[in-house]
């Protein structure tokens, strides 16, 4: 299956070519009213799982749903297909993804995008290969939803951590941010996706020379206790040889926080935060390094990364999350279209093969990179941005890292 790219300002309805209807005149003009029924008939709904209400990510759960929203949109006017886009808050919260994946699975939805955290696959993934639902996620990495064998329907347009924690890592050793043989303070947050990329970046940075100091605390808590973990974390933890501080939450608010209280205390280090935490909107301490898996497109001057930018515009600042959103959103709805292009009434079934063929070229993905899927569900390419927030606040991508 390959994926059409059709933009806004150049959007419209692909004309058929001749269409045969039984009894009917073969005039151009009944084709290209046969053509029209046909394309009207593909309909069909899909849902977005991801944190836009509750929990502590709620600018990127927003920023995935407005991408999703703006891929829909993009898809049924170029194509004239009636492409619904069913919302499901789940808050980063695996009990709230298992009510909200049950729901979904009960209705008439042909397929998913997401979920987002990689707790919630760990926890819903089963469900939706039990009901055959294809879930293409833009922002689960943990490297054992593809491996574990439970969730035989899941897809990702994203690299997992084996790529985004070694990359991050040698980053820190081959720039220099921290001294040789100086610590460098990790900090996971008890969930799937932060003690993955913590597992996976320590005996790098061990092999490479530094103490690693590795430390947790509940990315769940709130308020005061969450206060307290950030003030007891920077007290007990950055001593005069930490140098670095890595951070790899799902919650860049927290990371903020952090970065708050480190120099509430008077203390310095290089602050380095993975994708979770990469939120233009939350975290903007001045000298971090955040990494991404996906690319700015703020500034590109494709057509479809344009569409994107003017689509979006109206919600305010975005991170990375949007894009790969955007991709997954619309390999699911090209999945539904081809199988109605094939004559067939879309189901979840004939919608999990379409979506297994994938097969995007770089120039028409949004990401810079070939789309395509192993066999288990992972991206075939391994895309990985990083990005500096300069002195006022704005992420910088650094193009060769």
């Amino acid at each position: 299956m390959k994926v059409r790219r059709l933009f806004i300002g150049a959007l419209g309805v692909m004309a058929l070519a001749s269409v045969t209807v039984f009894g009917a005149s073969s005039s151009a003009a009944s084709a290209g009213s046969s053509a029209k029924a046909a394309k009207a008939a593909c309909k069909g709904s899909i849902a977005i799982e991801a944190p836009f209400a509750t929990g502590p990510a709620i600018p990127q759960g927003l920023e995935q749903l407005h991408f999703a929203e703006l891929a829909v949109a993009m898809f049924n006017k170029a194509n004239g297909t009636s492409f619904t886009l069913g919302q499901d808050d789940t808050g980063l919260n695996p009990a709230l993804a298992t009510t909200r994946t049950n729901a979904i699975i009960a209705s008439k939805a042909l397929a998913v995008v997401g979920p987002s955290g990689s707790q919630e696959v760990e926890a819903v993934g089963p469900l939706l290969a039990a009901a055959g639902m294809a879930a293409v996620s833009p922002s689960a990495t943990l490297p054992a939803l593809t491996t574990s064998g439970a969730n035989k329907t899941f897809f990702r347009v994203v690299p997992d951590d084996n790529v985004q924690g070694p990359d991050d890592a040698h980053y820190i050793i081959k720039h220099k941010l921290a001294p040789a043989g100086s610590t460098i303070l990790i900090i996971d947050d008890q969930e799937a996706y932060s003690q993955g990329i913590t597992a996976v970046m320590i005996p790098i940075l061990q092999a490479a020379g530094f103490t690693v100091n590795h430390q947790s605390y509940n990315g769940a808590d709130t308020g005061a206790t969450l206060n307290s973990d950030m003030s007891s974390l920077v007290t007990s933890q950055v001593t005069a040889t930490t140098k670095v501080i890595i951070l790899p939450w799902q919650s860049g608010g927290n990371a903020e926080l952090f970065a708050q209280t480190l120099a509430q205390q008077g203390k310095t280090a290089t602050l380095f935060g993975t994708d979770g935490t990469n939120s233009p909107s939350q975290f903007v301490a001045p000298g971090t390094y955040v990494s991404a898996f996906g690319p700015d497109i703020s500034t590109n001057k494709s057509a479809l990364d344009k569409s994107l930018v003017k689509g979006v515009a109206k919600y305010g600042p975005y991170g990375p999350f949007g894009v790969p959103t955007w991709e997954a959103t619309t390999i699911v709805l090209d999945a539904i279209d081809s199988v109605c292009k094939a004559g067939k009434t879309p189901s979840r079934a004939n919608v999990l093969a379409a979506v297994r063929k994938t097969n995007i070229p770089a120039s028409q993905s949004d990401l810079g990179l070939p789309v395509k899927f192993a066999p288990n569900g992972n991206l075939a390419g391994s895309p990985g941005f990083l990005f500096h927030i300069n002195a006022k606040g704005k992420y910088v991508e650094i193009p060769d890292k």
